[in-house]
């Protein structure tokens, strides 16, 4: 059986000189890589300053994995007033996931929903996440919260980790690079989260050391990096992001995702695919973990 590994980068003010628009897909040389790594890519990018767009199979499906922790814990923000996050949460050592390294430490105690959400996004503490699920109230829930910021493309199905199992033939917890970035402008710079809520949202999704090798390794420096990675079966490995370039204003984004899979589970770096993409030059590469675990 073909194994894949999925990359998704969302990505913010990287590649404004690159593409004019989606028609200019040949010139990415995607085709090129996913041959030479048997591998299945997407990319979908909007500069939200001029609107230009790179994109390459944007409508393809594609398993998510831990990446929809950014969409659960913006769900919350949304349902829940900024005291309500000192509120604290009890779980049980029945909870405790095989990678939950912050929600471990604290089932004597608790936590509050502010740090469960930190826990689920800056650490991918996957107990976290699904206390963040059932705190939105549940899979069915999340569904709805997605069709009402008009997302009907994703499949929310399963909890952690079952949600990182993947197969091709099956829809579920997947959803595709056009929409990711739909959701990730529709949450960070739309007016569904007031400023305050925005503000804690970008800043879990900040000082991620899981992402360090990732699109951080590769984004010149100075420019600021907020992301959420994810792996899972078939060797799925992804990221997205939000990159603030120096020197442009606030609301100066340019979102990106893309996904690779290689049957060899063989990418780190990811965001030097994009590097490729404008200087036809190699794709690093090293070995890439296939846990379902921590993502």
């Amino acid at each position: 059986m073909k194994k894949f590994c999925f990359l998704f980068l969302i990505i913010c003010g990287l590649m404004v000189f690159c593409l004019q628009d989606c028609q200019a897909r040949q010139k990415l040389n995607l085709a090129d890589l996913e041959n030479k790594y048997n591998a299945v890519i997407g990319v979908y990018a909007v500069d939200m300053e001029n609107g230009k767009k790179i994109c390459y199979k944007p409508d393809t499906r594609f398993s998510y994995c831990s990446t929809i922790k950014v969409f659960t814990a913006a769900e919350l923000l949304r349902q829940k007033n900024t005291s309500d996050l000192n509120e604290i949460r009890k779980f049980s050592a029945e909870d405790i996931l095989s990678y939950a390294p912050i929600t471990k430490d604290h089932v004597a105690d608790g936590m509050t929903l502010a740090e469960i959400c930190s826990a689920s996004l800056r650490w991918s503490d996957n107990t976290a996440a699904n206390l963040i699920l059932q705190e939105i109230g549940g899979v069915e829930n999340f569904k709805v919260a997605l069709k009402n910021i008009g997302d009907k493309t994703t499949k929310p199905a399963r909890n952690e980790p079952e949600l990182n199992l993947f197969n091709p033939k099956d829809n579920r917890d997947t959803s595709t690079p056009r929409q990711m970035v739909k959701n990730l402008q529709v949450y960070i710079f739309g007016d569904i989260l007031s400023d305050d809520k925005k503000k804690l949202l970008i800043d879990w999704m900040s000082d991620n050391s899981i992402t360090d090798t990732l699109i951080k390794a590769e984004t010149p420096q100075g420019w600021k990096v907020i992301d959420k990675s994810g792996s899972g079966d078939y060797g799925a490995r992804n990221d997205i992001a939000v990159i603030y370039p120096p020197n442009r204003k606030p609301k100066s984004f340019f979102p990106a995702y893309a996904l690779i899979s290689v049957p060899s589970l063989k990418v780190t770096r990811i965001s030097s695919l994009l590097y490729t993409v404008m200087k036809s030059t190699r794709l690093p590469h090293s070995r890439a973990s296939n846990s379902l675990m921590r993502s």
